[in-house]
């Protein structure tokens, strides 16, 4: 017999009276605050003031949390027709990433070009950290037995054993086995992403145009998410040849074919230096001029 994975949390971590915070709720305020940080950092050592980075964050926070909800809604259309009032029950968890990359950005870049605000550069420091964000947050997508996947008898399929996770409650639903295994898409996201991370942070400073980090960061995440939408068991909007296709393999398809565009017009490699590598020839000529 094949050992099984088993993940045995409550999804809820506390509950006071009608209000309740889900793990999930809280590894992606974990995720925010480090993304946060990691680009008030990035952006200070290359002379950016922090505050500006703030400012940007707080639209971006905001219109991720929007966007995160509404493909959530979306993914889950046919259950929230029938409840519209979950809609608003947010803090019980359910947001949909895919929906925080798009909002967040649109909220964060309106602003930022409102103030004047270096957008692209912005964008491209918040590319490996929304990366690292979305690891951290999927940790809560674990503990709250959210995105039921596929079943499964590979030695690394997972069965969700507390009562009241909603991978149990949506196994025994779909597939009328609570104790069935499925596959861990959420891990295989996290590897995907954690690899994107490296290939972002190696390519810092290689290419001329400012944002070519984020456009690259969408580029790959559309990829991956498109692959693993495919093991989700999300509402599926149409069929082409018996396959079926989700809410999220739309717009990542979306996504794909945008920045797939950007790359092939817009993206030209730099002429080598990397940021530091010009910061630290900018520094030698004015040392070199005040000796003069």
């Amino acid at each position: 017999m094949i050992k099984m994975i088993t993940i045995p949390f409550n999804p809820m971590m506390f509950e006071i009276g009608p209000f309740a915070m889900s793990w999930h709720g809280f590894w992606s305020f974990i995720g925010i605050l480090v993304a946060v940080y990691l680009v008030s950092r990035w952006a200070k050592r290359d002379g950016i003031n922090t505050d500006i980075v703030y400012d940007v964050a707080l639209w971006g926070i905001l219109g991720g949390i929007i966007g995160a909800r509404l493909m959530h809604v979306l993914d889950f259309s046919s259950y929230y027709l029938a409840n519209p009032v979950k809609i608003f029950a947010i803090w019980q968890g359910g947001i949909g990433f895919l929906g925080s990359m798009i909002g967040g950005i649109l909220f964060g870049a309106v602003y930022a070009k409102i103030k004047n605000y270096p957008v692209g550069k912005i964008a491209d420091y918040a590319a490996p950290a929304m990366a690292i964000a979305h690891i951290i947050g999927r940790l809560g997508d674990i503990w709250n037995g959210e995105h039921l996947s596929m079943p499964t008898r590979l030695p690394w399929g997972w069965i969700f054993t507390h009562p009241d996770s909603p991978g149990r409650l949506g196994a025994e639903r779909l597939f009328g086995d609570p104790e069935i295994a499925v596959h861990p898409a959420v891990v295989y996201e996290m590897i995907w992403n954690s690899c994107t991370v490296l290939f972002l942070i190696i390519s810092r400073g290689k290419f001329k145009l400012d944002g070519s980090l984020w456009v690259i960061y969408m580029f790959l995440y559309s990829i991956g998410r498109f692959a693993i939408q495919f093991l989700r068991i999300d509402d599926v909007k149409f069929t082409i040849g018996g396959i079926g296709f989700q809410a999220g393999h739309i717009v990542t398809f979306i996504i794909f074919l945008i920045t797939l565009l950007i790359m092939i017009f817009y993206l030209r490699p730099s002429s080598g230096e990397s940021i530091n590598q010009k910061k630290s020839t900018s520094g030698r000529k004015k040392k070199a001029q005040l000796r003069a």
